[in-house]
């Protein structure tokens, strides 16, 4: 006898962040989170521990969130591709690991780096 289940699951936008944000630094192309908001126009690439900071959950109602990722590309790769992965692929997290329903996923790229070549002397 399968009964509904009672009650209720609560997952905090911090979770969702943290899906998100390592998400995000599994996806190739991405060099890292950055803040929402530019210093002197330059892009602030924040640190692992600050993930989240780069990354704006909004509730768009009980089931439903728009994210917004801010992010610093890889110099050298496709922007419009780079996006579209890192979208698709928070978008599966979010949906399959907290079954959240994803409304949209903004991808805003802050900045671009080059990433540095290991020195083999």
């Amino acid at each position: 006898m399968a009964d509904e289940p009672r009650g209720t699951v609560t997952i905090a936008n911090v979770v969702l962040q943290d899906i998100a944000g390592y998400v995000a630094l599994e996806c190739y192309g991405i060099v890292g989170m950055a803040s929402p908001s530019l210093r002197d126009g330059v892009a602030q690439l924040l640190s692992r521990d600050k993930l989240r900071k780069g990354i704006v959950i909004t509730n768009r109602d009980e089931r439903s969130v728009v994210v917004d990722l801010y992010v610093v590309i890889e110099h050298g790769t496709n922007l419009t591709q780079v996006s579209r992965n890192l979208s698709d692929r928070v978008r599966y997290a979010m949906t399959h690991d907290a079954d959240v329903h994803v409304a949209d996923v903004n991808v805003h790229v802050q900045g671009i780096k080059v990433r540095k070549k290991p020195d083999h002397s």
